[in-house]
């Protein structure tokens, strides 16, 4: 079995594994190996900003995990993208950045987590960040990761934020700013027409370095251990094969929510009789893998236009293919772009010390596709809103299916379980409505599609939801970070009870922020970068 040394084994190219594989090479004198069981970035839609709805039909990017049947939401099973690729997630997702409230990490710290409150990890943010709107006391200038603010010519954007401002809702320039909450235009993880993936902006830089080792369609098998000490890693290259790695200083694993856990329990770390009944030899009783799963839930609410004027316009196949050969040439017009006319943070109760809810305002139905004239008919012209729970109260698990590392681990999410996810989607639908239903968006909608007027008590909802809730592909919490039972790493990010282990992704969030993760686990391993080098933190922020 053939076996290499590094200092650092880094398993997972996504987020977290392509930030640490640039920080932890910066060092000269350390060497890095860095596993991808997905293939390399080299699609010409994963730079493409509106290309992302190409490649996450999968399979060649994407794993298209599906879920256990949901039994809150009639017996389902919930596709569940995430990348097969360098960059992982962040090479295929919509780009959107936003960072989640302030006393989302303030309660991280509040939970026993030393050094993760918001003020200490702002200045992690800011290092990752190339902002449009230059270095400011809450955003960064010339960091590795550019965004960008959507373009909303063309999506009716004055006409949605006069309706929302109607209906009594705030509006803000700045949700990753001072005011987190309201109606805004979006800021999305692109850069002079381009996708600025965790790849694209932290690995690709780095491929050069000597001292970095990075192999794709590497499937890690197990993580070795011996004596309480993680040793190496075991995998296999493109299914043939065992190679085994030696670390000499740490393994890190960076798989993400799913596939972190997944790659603990086939290790044998975990809730000892799960483990056990799938015939792996448990070593290290760490009853939290795995569990603790949050995910945003979404819905969707659809009102029909009286005229022809959404985004479907744009998706004519002549025009498509124009913009498509625009962006090629320039990295301009529709195919740099995003979509999305707005997005909004809001409360379902106004005692709440934060938003619990966002609402994606797009101007167009998000079944939509391309179309030809005579062969294939557009569909009938929509916007779309769709709300979406911050704080999840269900909660799901990530188990093994089999010993064979091959398999998909089991997922299932509970949505819909807890009375108060059902009762915030329901206002979330109602509150929609009520937006919509005011100047000037009245006066260019002709009724509502989904759910339908008609669908109007609790049970009539509570149906729909049951039908028609998504997940908002923003797994955490499966490896949470704390110092209780049921955490699986410390403040420090390392696998309690295992020496030279850390895991340095989402699954580490003890509860999911109320945003995207994407811009928060590229903060969670710059930040990590600086624990795994014995440096000092960067200086907590001034607020």
């Amino acid at each position: 079995m053939e076996s290499k040394a590094y200092d650092y084994i880094i398993v997972g190219a996504g987020a977290g594994g392509c930030v640490l594989a640039n920080r932890l090479t910066e060092d000269r004198d350390v060497s890095v190996l860095l596993l991808e069981a997905g293939g390399p970035d080299n699609s010409m839609y994963m730079q493409m900003p509106l290309g992302w709805r190409q490649i996450w039909r999968g399979p060649k990017y994407n794993w298209n995990y599906l879920s256990e049947p949901e039994p809150y939401a009639d017996g389902r099973r919930l596709m569940t993208p995430r990348g097969k690729t360098l960059g992982g997630s962040t090479s295929i997702n919509g780009m959107l950045y936003l960072r989640g409230h302030p006393a989302d990490y303030d309660q991280w710290r509040q939970m026993g987590n030393e050094g993760w409150s918001y003020a200490d990890v702002l200045p992690y943010f800011k290092q990752a960040e190339d902002s449009w709107r230059g270095e400011t006391k809450y955003h960064g200038k010339g960091g590795p990761i550019g965004v960008s603010q959507v373009n909303v010519k063309g999506l009716h954007y004055d006409a949605f934020m006069d309706s929302f401002r109607a209906a009594g809702f705030p509006i803000t320039d700045d949700i990753n700013g001072e005011e987190n909450e309201g109606f805004t235009r979006v800021d999305f993880t692109a850069k002079h027409g381009k996708r600025t993936s965790a790849a694209r902006a932290y690995l690709h830089p780095a491929m050069h370095r000597q001292n970095l080792t990075v192999e794709t369609w590497a499937l890690a098998h197990r993580v070795i251990v011996e004596d309480g000490r993680a040793t190496g890693v075991e995998y296999s290259r493109e299914g043939e094969g065992k190679f085994v790695a030696t670390a000499k200083r740490e393994v890190i694993l960076a798989g993400g929510a799913y596939n972190s856990p997944h790659l603990l329990l086939l290790s044998g770390i975990g809730p000892g009789a799960e483990i056990a009944a799938h015939g792996i030899k448990p070593i290290h009783e760490l009853k939290g893998v795995g569990k603790n799963l949050q995910e945003h839930i979404i819905t969707f609410v659809q009102f029909a236009t009286k005229e022809a004027i959404t985004f479907q316009n744009s998706l004519r196949w002549d025009k498509a293919a124009f913009s498509v050969i625009q962006w090629v040439l320039s990295q301009k017009g529709v195919m740099a772009n995003q979509p999305l006319t707005a997005l909004g943070f809001v409360k379902t109760r106004p005692e709440l010390d934060r938003p619990d809810l966002e609402i994606f305002c797009n101007p167009v139905r998000l079944d939509a596709d391309v179309w030809f004239p005579g062969i294939k008919a557009a569909l009938p012209h929509a916007f779309e809103a769709c709300p979406s729970i911050l704080h999840p109260h269900s909660r799901g698990e990530v188990t093994l299916a089999s010993a064979d590392p091959a398999q998909n681990a089991k997922i299932l999410f509970n949505f819909l379980q807890a009375d108060e996810d059902r009762r915030a989607m329901r206002e979330g639908i109602r509150m929609v409505r009520r937006m919509y239903a005011q100047s000037p968006l009245a006066e260019m909608l002709t009724g509502e599609l989904k759910p339908g007027v008609n669908v109007q008590s609790d049970d009539e909802l509570d149906a729909y939801l049951r039908e028609s809730i998504d997940l908002g592909h923003h797994p955490a919490g499966t490896c949470a970070m704390g110092t209780n039972a049921e955490a699986v790493v410390d403040p420090q990010l390392r696998v309690h009870g295992i020496k030279g282990l850390r895991v340095v992704d989402a699954s580490v969030m003890p509860l999911v922020i109320g945003g995207h993760t994407n811009a928060p686990t590229i903060m969670i391993a710059e930040k990590a970068a600086d624990m795994i080098r014995g440096r000092s933190p960067l200086p907590a922020a001034e607020l």
